[in-house]
């Protein structure tokens, strides 16, 4: 995937200012890593006359898919060679805007400390693509440029030269020259209309990509005769998007037609109006849901297995009914942490006669664990690969034998609603596995009837209607039948 800025200059205005201008310097050659390759800003020429930076971005297809080990944005595994062999590392699409973003982002925001005077007048420059997916052909590619004063030059790229009866691949090679604009304004256009062009993006578009596309739009876009395609095609088609970027984007034209602030023109909610509460932090949810099961299932005596740096721990000792709380976990960093985060040196005797932290792993059996209420395993079982989990399974489930145990693990099809993560990644760099639902639903039915259990499903967050709730948690609770054997038995 490569891109070339060139620019040409004077003995007074020398054209390698564009590496103030990009703060690249034309003498090195840097690479910058990214979630999806590695990004490499290089010179080909650097001349007082004449410069131009190439922005070559190398994209590792393969890695995208494993390190999602096979889960895609779509969340269920699929081996199909096209996860592989693809035009990713080729074409410029979305991850070449956001590269653009990422690398060259003082630029993009119009900021040189070193040549300010150079970052606000326009310049000459070309800009050079060679490999860009077009749908709606040459044709789009000039409507979309040409009313922003680029001069286009566009060429369809043949199917194959040797059968020209095939005709045209999707694809185009781009030359845009223009005199009057900053390099500011050239990156924002690129940014906002390469995945345009695409008609695509590679991670889920959250809401606050309005917010990006009126940032990078700004000045430009709501003049645009193509606006409404521009903003459909950014926001992937999404219609309640859509539509608050063009009602925000006729405000902004308002207010530039009146000479007055948007606030001026935006008067219909009065300004001492409530803002809209800050959403609660999954992790916050997450331990509510956990505290309700263990409430619901009157425990006292709680197992919090994997407990970490003791956030579920803390939370467990402001609630009086849970008399003994153990965190167990194989790291003695975290359990260090916990101990501070706990305050357990300068903790009052009888405060301190309900808690206490040891070090273990949930790979092997360990009496201490034995004859608790509940036990709980919140974001434990991803970070294991999957040849072990039966042996945590045993140690939990069938050697400790808590009356109660509640799991928490992500729902790997809720990962499409997060914005910052690409496609092929899972939430944490340590996770194994990530499950969908009937995954999940299938392990904990599997566990709870091997081990005489019931067991149910709460959602986490914000249940999706179409890819469910972004934590996934399963209450098991020790049958009667299972109870009275075991009593036989001793």
């Amino acid at each position: 995937m490569f891109l070339t800025l060139t620019t040409t200059g004077t003995p007074d205005r020398p054209a390698t200012d564009l590496g103030f201008l990009l703060h690249k310097h034309p003498d090195k050659a840097q690479a910058f890593s990214t979630s999806f390759g590695t990004a490499h800003v290089l010179y080909p020429e650097a001349e007082e006359q004449r410069c131009t930076a190439a922005l070559l971005l190398e994209v590792d297809a393969v890695a995208l898919v494993r390190r999602g080990k096979g889960k895609g944005r779509g969340g269920a595994p699929d081996a199909a060679l096209a996860q592989y062999v693809n035009d990713r590392p080729y074409a410029a699409s979305s991850l070449l805007a956001v590269a653009l973003s990422n690398v060259f982002s003082s630029a993009m925001r119009g900021v040189c400390k070193s040549r300010p005077e150079r970052a606000a007048e326009p310049l000459p420059l070309r800009v050079g693509i060679p490999a860009l997916p077009a749908r709606g052909g040459p044709d789009l590619v000039r409507r979309l440029f040409e009313p922003l004063g680029w001069t286009v030059t566009v060429e369809p790229v043949p199917l194959d030269t040797e059968f020209p009866e095939w005709g045209d691949s999707r694809y185009v090679r781009l030359e845009l020259e223009s005199t009057a604009r900053t390099l500011a304004e050239v990156l924002r256009h690129l940014y906002v209309l390469l995945p345009v062009l695409d008609d695509a993006k590679h991670y889920w578009v959250a809401p606050d990509e309005v917010d990006k596309l009126l940032r990078a739009g700004e000045g430009w876009l709501p003049g645009h005769p193509e606006q409404k395609l521009i903003t459909s095609r950014y926001l992937s088609r999404r219609w309640s998007l859509t539509r608050e970027a063009m009602d925000r984007l006729e405000l902004l034209r308002l207010a530039e037609t009146d000479d007055s602030d948007v606030e001026e023109i935006d008067n219909a909610v009065a300004a001492e109006a409530e803002q809209e509460e800050k959403p609660t932090p999954l992790a916050v949810q997450r331990r509510e849901a956990i505290l309700t099961a263990l409430r619901d299932n009157s425990a006292a005596r709680v197992l919090d297995l994997g407990c970490g740096e003791g956030h579920l721990v803390r939370e467990l000792l402001k609630e009086p009914r849970f008399t003994e709380i153990v965190g167990v976990d194989v790291s003695v960093r975290a359990l260090t942490i916990a101990s501070r985060r706990l305050k357990l040196d300068r903790m009052g005797e009888r405060q301190a006669a309900r808690v206490q932290l040891f070090q273990g792993s949930l790979a092997y059996t360990d009496k201490r664990l034995g004859g608790y209420d509940a036990a709980v395993l919140s974001e434990v079982i991803e970070h294991l690969d999957l040849p072990r989990l039966p042996a945590l399974e045993y140690a939990v489930f069938g050697s400790a034998r808590p009356r109660t145990v509640v799991v928490t693990t992500p729902n790997v099809e809720y990962n499409v609603r997060w914005e910052t993560l690409p496609a092929g990644h899972v939430r944490h760099r340590d996770h194994r596995f990530e499950w969908t639902r009937e995954e999940f639903r299938t392990w904990a039915g599997t566990v709870a009837e091997r081990h005489g259990y019931a067991v149910e499903f709460r959602p986490v967050g914000p249940d999706d209607p179409e890819v469910g709730p972004p934590t996934q948690l399963a209450l098991f609770t020790l049958t009667t039948t299972a109870t009275e054997k075991e009593a036989k038995a001793a």
